[in-house]
């Protein structure tokens, strides 16, 4: 036995210090999301066409996806070879700064496309720190979670997202009703597309400054101590994944592919959809008077040309219903914590898995406008509040079952990497395939529902050749197995 051992951090700290930390990368990610939907089309890219411009919205909202594996690599580099601590407090710092500067950020009216390209940079440093932020952040819960209970200890950085995705939507809210407005208070006001939607993101600050705060009281973990003093460490953590654990690495990454795509099309596309007029005749007086706030022509048949429906919910209307939803996303993450401790990670999602591809094919039964408008209302609401509950109980395990698929000198790496190269294939490039499917079927979403289903179906099959990973050990998982030094 060894005779040194890092000091223990206690539950109420690991809990803490992992569940705050999400929390505030993912309100800085959601708040970012939820501006690419409301404000950002119009200010940073305004085309003249109301497709090309939420696109445009959408591929930068995307491209922080592209950056995330990037993140993983480095951050995991250095969490697996120096600790998790200092990492996760750098990853933290770097989301927080981008945030804040994007709050500051001059419009495409003040210096043309230049601000599209550093609001990109901001982006891409926003995914780059997430990318090193979630596995630190389930690292520290996991490795310092009690016998049988890992998966549990697991959801509460999984928490983070739900909590994150309220608090970015009620600010954006509360700063939206309390502007003034020229009409209805559940639309957006001019004063919230002038200088409303910065708030949000300066507000980030206060909550970087308390998420540092709590992690810095962490310690290491007591298994990356004793990884370390048994001389397991990696000089090339990345390289030892790759060579010894390439298997888990594919394997993790199709695992979460149905969780990425579920979640960014209950956030992303569906806010773009609900909100989006049902009637060109309300859609082009929307145009229209958006134009001529721009100083822009407005070309009527033009609009016409491009115009696809949604559901024609106001702003407010329709995040406060994902809200409700995102409720039900929390209290169903940290249900899932226990059941993955009794029945198995392995097991538990391949039920999820099966009622995502189920709920895919569901799509045209709760979307397409009623003829009672409070009946549509309530079937959205039943839509938003069963797609939440999957999500919920598809990511709550994660944070438990990829790090057990790797190794204690390559955990941060090897489950990073996964993660977040999946977010490329799910998260990266949902929005943008919804969107054009939904424009293909010319307002019809079942389409969308379906593609949903074929990630599932893929995730599934990834569930199938994955072991279970509940009794694994990380006492005795230390990576002695890779002896070859890279």
């Amino acid at each position: 036995m060894s005779t040194a051992t890092a000091p223990a951090n206690p539950r109420s700290r690991v809990i803490t210090a992992s569940l705050v930390g999400t929390t505030i990368e993912f309100y800085d990610f959601y708040a970012y999301a939820t501006a690419a939907v409301l404000v950002f089309p119009v200010l940073f890219f305004p085309t003249g066409n109301d497709t090309t411009s939420l696109l445009s919205s959408f591929a930068v909202f995307g491209a922080a996806m592209v950056a995330r594996p990037i993140g993983a690599v480095v951050f995991g580099h250095f969490g697996d070879k120096f600790g998790r601590k200092a990492t996760l407090v750098a990853s933290l710092l770097t989301m927080g700064i981008a945030t804040f500067i994007i709050g500051l950020l001059p419009t495409f009216q003040q210096i043309g496309w230049w601000a599209a390209l550093l609001l990109l940079i901001l982006r891409l440093a926003q995914g780059f720190a997430l990318g090193g932020e979630w596995s630190g952040a389930a690292l520290v819960a996991t490795e310092n979670a009690p016998k049988g209970k890992r998966a549990w200890y697991g959801t509460f950085p999984q928490l983070g997202a739900p909590l994150g995705f309220i608090i970015a939507n009620f600010l954006f809210l509360g700063i939206n009703w309390l502007l003034p407005h020229s009409e209805n208070p559940a639309l957006k006001s001019e004063a919230f597309l002038s200088w409303g939607w910065r708030i949000p993101f300066l507000f980030s600050a206060v909550m970087v400054i308390i998420g540092l705060w709590v992690r810095l009281k962490l310690v290491e973990s007591e298994t990356f101590t004793k990884a370390s003093e048994k001389g397991t460490l990696r000089k090339l953590p990345l390289a030892t994944v790759f060579r010894h654990h390439w298997k888990q690495l594919i394997l993790g990454t199709f695992i979460m592919l149905a969780t990425y795509v579920l979640f960014y099309l209950m956030t992303n596309f569906t806010l773009a959809y609900g909100t989006k007029a049902a009637s060109l005749e309300t859609a082009s007086a929307a145009a229209q008077a958006a134009a001529e706030a721009t100083g822009k022509d407005f070309d009527a048949a033009a609009f016409a040309a491009q115009f696809y429906p949604g559901l024609g919910f106001g702003y407010t209307d329709f995040v406060l219903m994902q809200i409700i939803g995102v409720v039900f996303f929390g209290i169903f993450t940290l249900l899932s914590g226990p059941i993955a401790d009794a029945i198995g990670r392995r097991k538990l999602l391949m039920w999820v898995t099966g009622l995502i591809i189920v709920f895919g094919l569901s799509f045209n039964a709760f979307l397409l406008p009623a003829v009672d408008p409070q009946f549509t209302g309530a079937l959205v609401q039943a839509f938003l509040v069963f797609g939440f509950m999957l999500m919920g109980a598809t990511f709550g395990p994660m944070g438990a079952l990829l790090p057990e698929l790797f190794p204690t000198n390559v955990r941060y790496s090897g489950s990073a990497i996964s993660y977040n190269v999946s977010s490329i294939l799910g998260a990266a490039v949902a929005p943008l395939i919804a969107l054009t499917l939904w424009e293909w079927m010319d307002g019809e979403p079942w389409l969308v529902g379906v593609y949903l289903s074929a990630m599932g179906v893929l995730t599934f099959i990834a569930l199938i050749f994955t072991p279970e990973t509940k009794d694994s050990d990380y006492e005795d998982d230390l990576g002695l197995a890779a002896a070859v030094e890279l």
